[in-house]
């Protein structure tokens, strides 16, 4: 019998995994989770033909022939058993289920940016949720969602209206907190008081304060429970502190918006330690991974806060420069 090219719709990863150890169970269905598959059979999951689908199916049999098991990839048209209607209807199921729980968790980030603002006034809060986080976990379903099930709209709208109002917020505190930009000579000749055991965003402000506010900032290490500024203090990145993550902010951000500074390379940093500090990947920075583990082993070495923000202000001077495109020779304090 001739084959028939255009009648192949659906591919097939027929596996068998050893009883022991129970956890390679566990990842497998962990990764099929993750490539969009649905069962067929116990041991026989779907996709539908494409390169990327063959691509993935490929790599997950490996896996299976890793961890000791059996598995073949093959292409199929369903003949007896299941029909190619009922496998479209298994995907939509999957991915409906999939927007159904985004969209309950949309609708309660919503609901709790509201009620946050309600409590702290329009001003105080950009609300609790990210959604950038949200929606790059509508992009992965969407991404699996092979014949456009049905839940997708409705978590799109909400998706919608939960961005909107956070956007209006978000421009009421940038309203705040622009009439409130601070000049160099309110911020010099302070103390700066944050939290012991300093990492990413604290030690990134201090950096920023001494490379760009003054040079000869003196800074102090305490326990913030129940800590008060003292006279010539200003606090950053610990409660109730001036300069503190504000929204979906963090501290070096909020430091850099009232600070009224505007530099590119400063604003690409500000972003990386967001995205390093709150894990919400809302910029998508690359540069994320490799200043984690640099600032990691910093913090490792050292249990003094000073010499922790002397090594880290050395490491952000060299990605700013970085990120500028200039030579050592050209750097110069502000």
């Amino acid at each position: 019998m001739a084959r028939i090219e255009n009648a192949v719709q659906w591919l097939l990863l027929i596996h068998q995994l050893p009883a022991h150890p129970a956890y390679q169970r566990v990842k497998l269905h962990r990764r099929l989770q993750a490539i969009g598959a649905v069962a067929v059979k116990k041991s026989v999951h779907a996709l539908p033909a494409t390169e990327d689908t063959l691509e993935d199916l490929v790599w997950t049999a490996k896996e299976v022939e890793a961890a000791g098991g059996e598995a073949l990839v093959c292409e199929a048209r369903p003949l007896h058993g299941v029909s190619d209607a009922q496998l479209r209807q298994r995907f939509d199921a999957a991915r409906d289920a999939d927007y159904r729980g985004l969209t309950k968790e949309i609708r309660d980030a919503l609901s709790a940016a509201r009620a946050e603002t309600r409590e702290k006034s329009p001003q105080a809060t950009a609300g609790p949720a990210s959604s950038a986080r949200i929606r790059k976990r509508l992009a992965e379903i969407v991404a699996l969602d092979f014949f456009g099930a049905d839940g997708r709209a409705a978590a799109e709208a909400a998706l919608a209206e939960l961005e909107a109002y956070l956007m209006r917020t978000q421009q009421r505190t940038s309203r705040a907190a622009a009439s409130k930009t601070l000049t160099l000579k309110d911020l010099r000749g302070k103390t700066w008081v944050t939290r012991r055991n300093v990492h990413v965003d604290r030690m990134a402000c201090a950096w920023f304060v001494r490379r760009f506010i003054d040079p000869t900032a003196r800074f102090k290490f305490v326990d913030p429970a129940g800590y008060a500024a003292r006279r010539n203090e200003l606090r950053f990145d610990m409660a109730d502190a001036e300069f503190t993550h504000r929204g979906d902010q963090c501290s070096l951000e909020v430091l850099l918006a009232q600070s009224g500074r505007r530099d590119p390379a400063l604003q690409a940093i500000a972003e990386i330690v967001h995205d390093l500090d709150l894990k919400d990947g809302k910029f998508g920075r690359p540069e994320v991974e490799g200043l984690r583990q640099l600032l990691s082993g910093i913090a490792l070495a050292s249990a003094n806060d000073n010499t922790r923000l002397e090594r880290g202000g050395m490491l952000f001077d060299d990605l700013y420069r970085s990120l500028q495109g200039k030579p050592a020779t050209r750097r110069a304090r502000a």
